[in-house]
């Protein structure tokens, strides 16, 4: 294998990669392949640094073999003749002229540039966070020994800026974010996992907003397999959607095979949380539906990745008789349809019958050849549990049953609240009795 530097001179084409090409990366190469000359060449790329001062040097023309574009020797017959109108621009032969192997070329060629940028990006991601976990570590063991204060912390940011001018990164907020992350993660190897693969900035919001270890590997699990930015990330916390996701009520075991079943448990929740709809917003069904529609974005946030919107009061005819699901989706990992029902009152295991009418309508008349059974979701304002477990058990078609809710609700569980002391006891508590000191 020759690397471009390598290459005989007088092949002009890919000569002219060591003038137009200088690039560098931190991993992954190219692979370029004349098929007509059998010439290999391996480009390391990355974000194109020219090597000239001033200005960029114009590209290299390629033309034949020992000659540059615009040279006395005449073209070979079947090559593209001199530009003229509607030729091509720089030396570049029109598309309508090149092999019709060309396009697989090109996309193959593309998939590698591609896969070779996201490596690239990842493992520097890496190594930046190696970086600040060694920094981190750094301080907290100088600060165990040594007892130190802020001071210091703030000395080593201004000395670090002063040696790396051109750097970001060192400012006194960021040195605490790493000693923070070292304290976080003091074994390097958990932090090689999932955690490596997400930004700085997600780092910070998982030390911030949440305390236990777990939670913060659940939540980095969650960002990475959702695609979530840092500020859905941050969102989710305080949603506590750990708390919520994959609780729903539903028979998806008994009727799906796995990894269908886990795959769509995992996807509901419980309760579903629509706090961007007023309380005037959710009195009927129908303006929780509106609701729903006018938000649609937050609303596919809130159902999960994988999920995209059909429509909304979706017509089914039967027998010459109208019917009109809630909200339809389809599910693209599990290649389903999924009919939403919205109920503003509590469950009642007679909302069923129809969700199960609607999922028969919907895989007779929409879903096509490669799609499976429709899923049914019925969303209720309340829900006792046992009734919805009997409800569901029996059915012979994929049914989930779950709450929704405007807000997030810190009530006590029955049993610690009765133990705790009244208002009147509290205020006997605290009155003077006689015995008291004066």
């Amino acid at each position: 294998m020759r690397s471009v530097e390598q290459l005989p001179p007088e092949d002009a084409c890919l000569a002219g990669l060591r003038d137009n090409l200088h690039l560098h990366l931190m991993s992954g190469r190219l692979r370029v392949m004349d098929a007509e000359k059998q010439v290999e060449a391996v480009v390391w790329w990355s974000v194109p640094i020219p090597r000239w001062g001033g200005a960029a040097r114009p590209p290299r023309r390629c033309g034949p073999a020992g000659t540059r574009a615009g040279g006395a020797r005449a073209p070979r017959p079947g090559s593209p003749g001199p530009r003229g109108a509607g030729g091509a621009v720089g030396g570049t032969p029109p598309a309508s002229v090149l092999p019709g192997w060309y396009p697989e070329l090109l996309a193959s060629v593309t998939q590698h540039v591609s896969t070779g940028h996201r490596r690239a990006v990842a493992a520097a991601n890496t190594e930046l966070l190696a970086a600040y976990w060694a920094i981190g570590r750094a301080i907290l063991a100088r600060q165990h020994e040594e007892g130190y204060g802020t001071k210091v912390i703030d000395r080593l940011s201004a000395d670090l800026r002063e040696r790396f001018p051109d750097a970001r990164g060192h400012s006194p907020r960021n040195l605490k974010y790493m000693r923070a992350f070292a304290a976080a993660w003091p074994d390097w190897e958990v932090v090689q996992g999932s955690l490596a693969r997400l930004p700085w900035y997600h780092q910070i919001a998982l030390i911030e907003k949440l305390d236990r270890p777990e939670l913060r590997l659940w939540y980095a699990a969650a960002a990475l397999d959702e695609g979530w930015s840092r500020d859905v990330l941050a969102l989710q916390i305080e949603r506590r959607l750990h708390e919520r996701s994959g609780k729903a009520i539903s028979n998806f075991r008994q009727t799906l095979p796995e990894p269908d079943s886990d795959l769509a448990q995992q996807a509901t929740r419980d309760p579903y949380l629509f706090d961007f709809l007023s309380t005037a917003r959710t009195r009927t069904e129908r303006d929780i539906e509106q609701g729903l529609i006018e938000h649609v974005r937050e609303f596919l946030l809130e159902l999960g990745r994988g999920f995209a919107f059909v429509g909304n009061q979706v017509r089914l005819e039967l027998g010459g008789d109208e019917f009109f699901c809630d909200l339809l989706f389809y599910h693209v990992p599990l290649h389903r349809y999924v009919v939403i029902e919205l109920k503003a009152v509590k469950f009642d295991p007679a909302f069923l019958g129809q969700l199960s009418m609607y999922q028969a309508a919907v895989d007779d008349l929409l879903a096509g050849p490669g799609d499976e059974p429709t899923i049914g979701l019925l969303l209720c304002r309340t829900k006792n549990d046992v009734v919805a477990e009997y409800a569901v058990r029996n059915h012979t078609t994929p049914i989930g049953v779950a709450e929704w809710a405007t807000a997030i609700t810190t009530d006590l569980p029955a049993e610690l609240a009765s133990s705790l002391p009244s208002i009147a006891d509290i205020e006997a508590e605290l009155a003077p009795h006689d015995d008291d000191p004066v």
